[in-house]
Formats: C-alpha cells, structure tokens, sequence
C-alpha cells in the first residue's frame, strides 16, 4: 500500500488541524503498539482506555500524525499534526477506507442484521449471487471468505483496520458483491464507519446480547443505526409479526423512501410464502414475489428457514437478480454449517436422527425444537447450555423452554469462559424445574453429555445439540481447546 497524504486521509471528515503539515502517512492505526515511523496514530476515545494515554508511547515509535477527540487538551506538547474530530471511532473508520481507497465503493454493497437467521442468509445470497454470475465475497461469523480462499472469524463484523484490507483485497480479486453480517456490537462500536450499503436486510429481533446493551430498547436501537447511518439503498424487512419488526418499519420512514423498503412475510407483503410439504429432508414452498407465484423444493427445513428464504428472495429482488435464478440457487442451497445441520456417520444404519445447530438465545432454540418437533414420530431430546460471561438472564428462560417444547432434555456446559460452568448449569436448571421436575439431566462435560443423549436415542427419536453449531473450540476458564459437536456426534453414531 502506496503512502497517502494527510490530507486524503481527512476526506468525508468534519475534522480541524490547528498546525497543519501535509505529511506523508504509511500506516493507520488505533493499537500504539502498531506505530512505527510514519504511521497516524488515532487516539480511541473508549468507555474503559483513554487512548491518549498512549499518546507518548505512539510518539516514541515515530508517529507522523495524531488523530484526537474534540475536548481533548493534550498535556504535552506535540511536534507533529494534530487532527480533531468529533467522534474518534467514526473518523477511526473513514481515515482507514480512504486510506485503502474506499474499496467498498467498487462493489456492491449488502449487509445483514438481526438476532438469529444473519448467518444462514448469508450462504443462502452468496448462492444466489453466484447462480446469476456474481462473484460474492461474505464477512460473517462463521469465516470471512471470497475468490476460493477463507479466512479465520475473529469477530463477526472486525474492526477497521481489519476490515478494510480485506474489503480492498476483496475489490482486487474482482468481488462483485459482499454480503456483511453487521452485528450490534459492531454498529454502537462503529465498526462499519466509512461504509455505506446498497441493500440492508433486517431479520428479527429477540433476546440476546443483553449483558452489553442492557435493554431491547437499546439494542433495537443499536440495529436501527445501520439504516439510519449506513444504507443508501433499498431495506429489506422480514415481517414475523412482531414489535420490532413493525418499529423498525414505522422508523424507516425518517430515513428512505417507502418506495425502498420491501417487507418479507405475511399476506400483503412484497414476499410472501407458505410451507406445502416438509419433512426431515427438506420442504417445499410456495413463495409470491413481484406478482408471479413460484413453487420450489428447499434442503432446509422449518418456518424460520422459510422466512430466511423469504428473505434473500427480498434482498435478491432489491438487486434486481432475475428470478429464475433465485430460485434454481435456493432449490439446491443447504445453508449454512451448524444451523439444523444434520449429523450422519459413515456406515451407520439406520438410528436417531441428530442435528447441531447454532440455536443460543431462546427465540431461536423454540424455533428449532418446534420445527422438529412437528417432523418427530417419536422422542424429542435437546441437548443444551449457555455461554458464561453472557446475558445471565436469558438461561432460566432458555430452561423452560426445553422444557416445554422437548420430551427429554441434557443441559451440559457451552462456552462457560471464566465462570462457574455448574452455576450456568444451576441457573438454567432453574428455569426448567419451572415446567417439570424430571425428564431431564445435568452432565457438565459436553463430550459425556452427547454421549449420553445419543445413547438414550431410539431409531424413531430426534437428538438436538444446540448452541455452539459450526463452533469447533470451546472456552473454559483453562483457555480455548478444540471441540466440535458435529464430530463428537458422528464418533458416538459409530460407536
């Protein structure tokens, strides 16, 4: 990457420089650890670090150039450009896409917000966009993935300095169209600064993530932020019916054209669709799109699956996709890793039918057990815990829940991080001796856990192991080690 002048750097910014110096720029960066001769240090101002703290530390690496807060008096005094901008994480996420040279204008830009479905829509479009000739780049929380190559996920949307090399590299490769799980995190943390998205699709909003906003209010807040701040295009909204859904559409009105909003759902939205056969395979369904009336089998199963095909069928048509390719994608695309995944082991006759899926907040745990529920001639087990450090609220909840909806339930251990796995377990145990006082047991270690639910399993039953899906680690207060449920599920089959 060529050096940039300062001032290509402050373009699309409301920013001052009291002494202004021209200087040439090698390297953007927030991390004063990353500062060498050269570089434009941004002065982060968190909710924790005051990053003028390593103002002096950046200086003695060679910084060419600060980047502050306004409000900010430095103390010392500095012999390079000072720039001042209102809002360091913003400017943050400008400086480092003009830096690379703004590559997300080169493509075709879609992101994906919403609790649970953001991830099996993104395989689902990324289908689509290459059924009609598209080459599609996905920065999701399953990898980061474009021209034949994956990266490893180390958030599901990453910061800027992260982000925009790889959107760069992704221009180069002749990525036509990204698809961009943009996370809640993300948008209050303005990780997606500097970028503006052709097509945003808005899939749900239910419980989760509550430990870091601390209301629904606040984070249906922190969703809106995307298309009040970063689309300059059409919305699409999925229409389940609920509270946030119909907000989110009344509040669209402050920032696009109703002409730009397309609703996803029910009779009387621009998609519509209904189930006519489903089984443990697959469905077939009937969608309404752009008044022609489509009939197509889908490998994916269940109604959270049709609104995430109802979904793509929206954002599709907001690309001006032709139909037919739509649906020859969707006809063969089996969606996502972990996401009602279907566990076989090689050589094994007939047994319990067992499936992993991502399912970890309670909207979406209900929906995959009443899906299969309705698919299930015989038992229903659920296999399931909650990640530590997390919304503690949501496990008492998430523990009456198996217990309505499965026949036999194992809570086990998740992502326990630094906590008490057994006061996880405990309080979700809880919520479940709410609803029934047997039917159920506690087996912390997630391999005796699967084990165990498999070998309780008949031929006629159906075994899901919920929570971590396309995961293959788990964290515990000993640090991360491998695991994955889809492997200790084949190995039990065989067993």
């Amino acid at each position: 990457m060529a050096d940039r002048k300062l001032s290509q750097l402050l373009k699309g910014l409301r920013a001052s420089c009291p002494v202004h110096q021209d200087v040439e720029i090698s390297l953007v960066t927030a991390d004063s650890r990353q500062v060498q001769p050269g570089a434009l240090f941004v002065a982060i101002a968190g909710l924790q670090v005051d990053g003028r703290q390593f103002i002096p530390g950046a200086m003695a690496a060679g910084a060419s150039a600060l980047v502050v807060q306004e409000g900010c008096e430095l103390v010392d005094e500095i012999n390079v450009p000072v720039v001042y901008v209102a809002n360091s994480r913003q400017a943050l996420g400008q400086i480092v896409a003009n830096f690379h040279g703004c590559p997300a204008e080169k493509m075709t830009m879609v992101a994906i917000t919403g609790t649970n479905g953001k991830t099996t829509c993104c395989y689902l479009l990324e289908a689509i966009i290459r059924q009609a000739g598209g080459e599609p780049g996905v920065i999701g929380t399953v990898n980061y993935r474009y021209a034949g190559r994956q990266l490893p996920a180390s958030h599901t949307t990453p910061d800027p300095e992260a982000l925009q090399p790889i959107l760069a590299d992704m221009a180069a490769e002749g990525v036509t169209h990204v698809i961009m799980e943009v996370s809640s995190h993300s948008l209050v943390q303005d990780r997606v600064a500097g970028i503006f998205f052709d097509v945003a699709l808005f899939t749900n909003l239910s419980r989760d993530h509550l430990d870091f906003h601390g209301d629904m209010e606040r984070y249906f807040a922190a969703k809106l932020c995307l298309f009040s701040h970063h689309l300059r295009g059409k919305a699409v909204v999925v229409d389940d019916g609920s509270r946030w859904a119909s907000q989110l559409i009344v509040s669209l009105d402050r920032y696009i054209s109703q002409e730009d909003v397309l609703i996803c759902g029910g009779d009387g939205a621009d998609v519509s669709g209904h189930i006519e056969e489903m089984n443990l395979s697959g469905m077939t369904v009937a969608v309404q799109l752009a008044s022609e009336k489509i009939v197509f089998t889908s490998p994916l199963v269940g109604e959270f699956n049709l609104r995430n095909i109802l979904a793509v069928l929206g954002v599709g048509h907001a690309l001006d996709l032709p139909l037919r390719e739509l649906v020859a994608a969707l006809s063969k695309a089996v969606g996502a890793p972990g996401r009602l995944e279907r566990v076989v082991a090689p050589g094994v006759g007939k047994g319990p039918a067992v499936f992993v899926d991502y399912a970890h907040t309670p909207d979406a745990l209900a929906n995959v057990l009443r899906t299969l529920r309705s698919l299930c001639s015989g038992q229903l087990i659920v296999l399931f815990g909650c990640g530590g450090e997390r919304d503690q609220g949501k496990r008492a909840i998430m523990g009456r829940i198996a217990g309505e909806d499965a026949d036999y339930a194992v809570l086990t251990s998740d992502n326990p991080r630094g906590e008490d796995p057994e006061q996880i377990l405990a309080e979700i145990e809880e919520g479940l001796r709410q609803i029934r006082q047997d039917g159920y047991v506690v087996i912390e270690s997630r391999h005796q856990a699967i084990a165990h639910a498999i070998a309780e399993a008949g031929k006629e039953d159906v075994v899901l192991i919920a929570g971590k899906g396309h995961e293959e680690y788990q964290h515990t207060r000993t640090g991360k080690a491998f695991f994955d449920d889809r492997q200790e599920a084949r190995l039990q089959l065989m067993s």
